[in-house]
């Protein structure tokens, strides 16, 4: 679960996390077209690094039909924020499992350094020609971690229109996940306990499920121009909450609560409480992109307009310039990302306010998880591909991100969201086989 959640935050770069796609130069044929990468991601801080190998392969078939196989695994060490904030003082925590608790020093964000996971996802596609202009996708996906299980089917139907120069595609996707975190569910807005002692949970493990809708169009401008728009809708109903997130409960002079329920001493309760998300979440987007060829150079265009029931709105810019050198090429990229807040982020809870003297949680959902605050990402990156043979090409990429948690105004800068920075590495070697 862990792992699945710090990819969505790589992915805050376009292209940061390891997607392969098919060489430029298609096998013909029998022959497998082959792309293999190595991805590496590391954060700032001594925050989460990851190592990602992936491989692509596909082959086309007979009567217009083609088969496309991949297989990705990450492996992620490091630590991310549990959700807290900083103080004056040193905090200890309790881990997922119960058994064991970390310190964070005083004035530092709170996190977790004491989880690793691997995740192993395979995939399969099927083209099928059904005629001289429309085919029919169908894939499988399958990802499995140390507590987190994903197994997917989609559909794609895309049929050509206007001499082939008009391409209109429907897709559908659906997805089942199994959640089952370290130490099992903890009980919403419940305090987190002490080292050994009994913990506030709420089973073993839950169940979500993802419906993707998407519609699209692809035309031809001209011989050299071609644009793209789509409109995508997203269900997802089922647990949604991050199990390793927690928020700090503090009293009216700012500080860790430690009364009531909240004095440790006597009920084992420590000043915080797991997160709770809402069960349900619609998720729209529209996106444009446009790829246009120079005498030799290549522009490649695309902005994302997001929105969903949480309130969280973004907007999305990149831009790519494929310069052409002599035999080779530089491909500089900038990426811009900006969204709104989820309704129900908060910074913290305070008691007698938001948490009763029982130590009630008188809000119906609540999340300090920086994800889902207001927030700004800039990536600059820089690509290198040079032919090593006929049909082989060999890519290097390396990108810089900086994210800014941009809604910390109203409160104190010692306990504001530290920026993000992290740094990407690819190679990619793709050929024919």
């Amino acid at each position: 679960m862990q792992l699945k959640k710090i990819k969505g935050q790589m992915s805050l770069a376009a292209g940061v996390l390891l997607q392969v796609s098919s060489p430029s130069s298609q096998a013909q044929g029998s022959e497998w077209d082959v792309d293999s990468a190595v991805l590496l991601y590391s954060e700032g801080d001594g925050r989460v690094s990851a190592f990602e190998p992936a491989i692509y392969a596909g082959r086309d078939l007979q009567y217009g039909d083609r088969i496309d196989l991949r297989l990705v695994i990450d492996a992620l060490t490091g630590a991310t924020p549990n959700g807290a904030y900083a103080t004056s003082q040193a905090q200890t925590f309790t881990t997922p499992s119960g058994n064991g608790s970390y310190t964070t020093k005083a004035g530092d964000t709170p996190q977790d350094d004491t989880f690793h996971d691997t995740r192993v996802a395979i995939g399969a596609d099927w083209t099928m020609e059904l005629d001289r202009l429309s085919k029919l996708t169908l894939g499988a996906n399958l990802s499995t971690e140390y507590d987190y299980t994903s197994l997917g089917i989609s559909g794609t139907y895309a049929r050509d229109f206007n001499n082939r120069n008009t391409t209109l595609t429907a897709g559908l996707a659906l997805n089942n996940d199994l959640i089952k975190p370290v130490g099992g569910l903890p009980a919403e807005l419940m305090p987190m306990v002490t080292q050994d002692s009994p913990l506030n949970r709420d089973g073993d493990s839950d169940t979500k499920v993802i419906t993707d809708f998407l519609v699209g169009i692809t035309q031809v401008v001209d011989r050299k121009t071609i644009i793209q728009i789509n409109f995508s809708l997203g269900l997802t109903d089922g647990y949604q909450n991050d199990p390793y997130k927690i928020l700090s409960v503090v009293d009216t002079n700012g500080d860790l609560a430690s009364t009531g329920i909240f004095n440790t001493g006597t009920t084992g309760n420590l000043p915080y409480v797991y997160e709770k998300r809402p069960d349900s979440r619609q998720r729209n987007s529209l996106y444009f992109k446009t790829v246009h060829h120079f005498e030799e150079d290549v522009i490649n265009f695309s902005y994302r307009y997001y929105w969903d029931d949480w309130d969280i709105t973004s907007h999305t810019l990149d831009l790519k310039y494929r310069y052409q050198l002599a035999e080779s090429y530089l491909q500089p990229h900038i990426r811009y990302y900006m969204q709104s807040a989820a309704e129900f982020h908060t910074h913290n809870l305070l008691l007698g306010t938001d948490v009763d003297t029982a130590g009630n949680v008188l809000l119906d959902y609540a999340s300090n998880d920086y994800r889902l605050a207001e927030s700004e990402t800039l990536t600059l990156g820089l690509k290198y591909g040079i032919p090593m043979g006929e049909n082989s090409e060999l890519s290097m990429r390396a990108e810089m991100i900086r994210q800014t948690v941009t809604d910390d105004s109203n409160v104190p800068a010692a306990e504001a969201t530290p920026d993000l920075d992290a740094v990407v590495l690819q190679v990619n070697y793709s050929f024919v086989w």
